[in-house]
């Protein structure tokens, strides 16, 4: 069995380091993460020049020695979902637990398991439970919208 943890990123213009929300992600993928073959960390970087959250992760990782994998270039939770499936895809994974704030899960959740298929076993590990007012509305404003895209099947890997 192969079993992929995947750390969704977050952050806001405002600032340089691994925002709070990232780093809370993180802790939590880090407890998941025993027995795991590979950690992907997914996220880009919002200003020009400066470290994506992917690397922003894999900097403050104190997890387990696992071989850990940093996509840079998702912008979106349909991003992240693409990057989960190709590395899952690449890997060969039975299993994947996705790591993201509990707010945030469903659609994350919704996303990464269109992009799957359904032969791959998905879990769901957050931080402690919060429920921030704006990202809640935020969250139930993009569910129908990711409903829509997961059913369109356009998340799967991307072939070439």
């Amino acid at each position: 069995m192969t079993r992929l943890v995947a750390v969704l990123g977050y952050s806001t213009l405002r600032g340089e380091d691994l925002h709070p929300i990232g780093a809370a992600r993180l802790e939590a993928a880090e407890r998941v993460a025993g027995g795991a073959d590979a950690v992907l960390l997914s996220g880009w970087s919002r200003r020009r020049h400066r470290p994506s959250e992917a690397e922003l992760m894999r900097r403050a990782w104190r997890g387990p020695d696992v071989l850990l994998l940093a996509d840079g270039d998702a912008r979106t939770t349909a991003g992240n979902a693409r990057a989960v499936a190709a590395a899952a895809h690449e890997l060969g994974a039975d299993e994947v637990v996705l790591v993201t704030s509990s707010w945030h899960a469903r659609r994350a959740r919704l996303l990464v398991r269109a992009a799957l298929g359904p032969d791959v076993r998905l879990e769901v590990a957050t931080p402690e439970r919060t429920r921030p007012a704006y990202h809640v509305g935020r969250e139930l404003a993009w569910l129908l919208p990711a409903g829509a895209l997961a059913l369109s099947r356009k998340l799967g890997p991307r072939r070439r």
